[in-house]
């Protein structure tokens, strides 16, 4: 009983920090979403789909890209749920094994640069960009360790736990006062990471978000 207590009052609090990151995301802009969560060897929240990471509980997800933070944080009332980020709505993400990650942060970092990016428990790291119809440089769509997530996709934010861990910020959107580059400079940065020819743009300054 007193395993169970705990156990229930840690639901609790992970709800409740759950949900305070995606109403304050949500009064930034971003286009949250509630995802499904782990429960023991199933995913909860959608009881019609199994999936081995958080997928939308909503079907109609794509209609409420840019719902009101106030009816957010309704969606968390009731559920510990994953935050998701729909992507192409604002931010997309590049995601990189995690060397090849270490390797564009430094190179980030060098020029004054940092962008936020976030970690998975599976050791994948993803890099925040602006939304826009650049598509990856085809030196770096050969390679099937590099992921754009665009429009009509998603990704999973920090803190949301997953089957072996908990998505966490590398770079938290702070530490880069909140501004993003461009998925130009960030595919430079992760040419660079990778040795292949650049774009020549690590010297661009950072557009904001608002």
């Amino acid at each position: 009983m007193i395993g169970s207590d705990r156990s229930d009052t840690w639901r609790r609090a992970f709800q409740v920090e759950l949900r305070a990151e995606a109403i304050g995301l949500a009064f930034r802009g971003w286009a949250v979403l509630p995802g499904t969560y782990p429960a023991g060897a199933q995913w909860a929240g959608r009881r019609d789909f199994e999936a081995t990471g958080p997928v939308p509980v909503h079907d109609d997800w794509q209609q409420r890209i840019g719902t009101r933070p106030d009816q957010v944080a309704t969606w968390w009332a009731g559920q510990p749920y994953s935050v998701l980020l729909a992507t192409g709505a604002g931010f997309d993400a590049i995601e990189v094994d995690a060397e090849t990650g270490r390797r564009a942060a430094m190179a980030l970092r060098s020029v004054g640069m940092p962008v936020p990016i976030i970690a998975t428990p599976d050791s994948r790291w993803q890099f925040l960009a602006l939304s826009s119809d650049r598509k990856l440089d085809p030196a770096l769509t050969e390679r099937s360790d590099v992921v754009l997530r665009g429009n009509g996709e998603w990704i999973t934010l920090p803190p949301s736990p997953s089957q072996h861990g908990v998505v966490h910020w590398r770079v938290k959107p702070e530490v880069c006062g909140w501004r993003f580059p461009s998925s130009r400079v960030v595919q430079d940065a992760l040419l660079e990471a990778l040795g292949l020819p650049t774009f020549d743009s690590l010297a661009t300054q950072l557009v904001t978000a608002d």
